[in-house]
């Protein structure tokens, strides 16, 4: 497997444990001391969470057949830290305030990792399918250039060979 793909699959695995962890955890715990409406909306949300979970670690499993999936996933974490960030702006961090700041750290740039590192060698394969394409669309006339007496393609057209 190749190392970004096992690192993408490794960010996967820590979203996976800490949505299933997590997840689990707010689903029985709750939202106490609080009124019932709030109670119902943690523990609504504490399934979506423990749901996100179940889906990473089947795209963490399924690494080699996954596209899209990984930038989706990369982009609800990253939401869940503009959240959490928000709430902070808007009501103050809770106690203590290092722990926090640190959950939102790892939110914005787990997914970082996840995006550039699943993206790179979609790109690299991205560009040399263009080179060869295009190569291949200009073998006609470079064909007929060489025949001419011309030089054959490809060869080092630097200004100092010529």
């Amino acid at each position: 497997m190749p190392i970004n793909q096992r690192v993408v699959q490794i960010c996967l695995f820590i979203l996976a444990a800490i949505g299933l962890f997590g997840g689990t955890l707010q689903m029985s715990l709750g939202q106490p001391d609080t009124t019932l409406r709030l109670d119902n909306v943690h523990r609504f949300l504490a399934g979506i969470y423990l749901g996100c979970g179940i889906i990473a670690l089947w795209a963490a499993i399924t690494i080699r057949q996954q596209g899209t999936l990984i930038y989706l996933l990369a982009l609800g974490v990253c939401l869940g830290a503009i959240g959490r960030l928000i709430s902070m702006a808007k009501v103050g961090v809770p106690d203590p305030p290092a722990l926090w700041f640190g959950y939102a750290a790892s939110e914005l740039i787990l997914p970082l990792i996840i995006v550039v590192a699943h993206w790179l060698p979609r790109a690299a394969r991205r560009d040399a399918l263009h080179y060869a394409s295009v190569r291949y669309a200009l073998r006609p006339l470079f064909s007929a250039l060489s025949s001419s007496g011309s030089r054959s393609w490809p060869q080092n057209t630097s200004p100092s060979s010529t």
